[in-house]
């Protein structure tokens, strides 16, 4: 098998980093969270949506559905339930919770996420499918690869929704592949998470891929570019 066909944990630890960084650059919410009883970790982030389409800005605004919150511009930190709860008064807004996780099975990097009412209600699996957007839903259902299940998060041992890691690097090594063809630096959690989070209302910030091209050297040498320790100061 080829190298690029996997990808290790360190390196993908390295990715998540760099990721975070960019995110704490324009107040996007992302935070890398150590698992209490191993060396694991994950990235995760919170996102408020009102149910009828638009989603919270940080500052209590709506934005379309698919504009992803926030603007470059706005680095306020994230509102927390009784600021979102304030400031949307006619509508019934959604936490949605999205979890970036190493799958050491399939050696990629998987997406979890769960989404409930503010007074706890968690949204069925029917639920989901009905806010995935129409153009998403064609492309779920004409593979198991990506399709939404409900599964145990493998490190909180609580009920997730989850989209099924096992033909990930599939998509993923023709873009790493080309990005070196043309010596381009590219983020695999940056290219990763705009394929798929769209499907489940997790759009990113074109300013992700400016960042990931501008970084400097060869990701090739992570497994040695990163501790444990910067992730956790994240």
């Amino acid at each position: 098998m080829e190298e690029d066909e996997f990808f290790g944990e360190k390196t993908f630890q390295h990715y998540c980093a760099e990721f975070i960084k960019h995110s704490q650059k324009i107040g996007d919410g992302w935070e890398w969270r150590a698992s209490k009883d191993c060396s694991d970790g994950y990235m995760c982030k919170t996102h408020f949506q009102v149910k009828n389409g638009t989603a919270m800005s940080h500052q209590g605004t709506s934005a379309h559905v698919q504009t992803f919150l926030p603007v470059e511009e706005a680095v306020d930190p994230p509102l927390d339930d009784f600021e979102v709860t304030e400031t949307t008064t006619a509508a019934e807004v959604i936490k949605y919770e999205y979890h970036v996780l190493y799958s050491c099975s399939y050696q990629v990097p998987v997406l979890y996420f769960r989404a409930s009412f503010l007074d706890g209600r968690p949204l069925a699996l029917k639920d989901i499918w009905e806010g995935v957007h129409e153009c998403y839903k064609m492309r779920l259902l004409q593979g198991p690869w990506d399709t939404i299940t409900q599964q145990e998060h493998p490190i909180l041992g609580q009920p997730f929704f989850v989209l099924h890691p096992c033909k990930t690097s599939e998509f993923l090594i023709p873009v790493l592949k080309n990005s070196r063809k043309i010596n381009r630096n590219v983020n695999y959690i940056t290219s990763w998470l705009s394929m798929v989070g769209p499907a489940v209302g997790l759009n990113l910030p074109l300013s992700y891929a400016t960042a990931a091209s501008q970084e400097e050297g060869n990701v090739s040498g992570q497994d040695s570019s990163i501790e444990q320790k910067s992730l956790e100061e994240h």
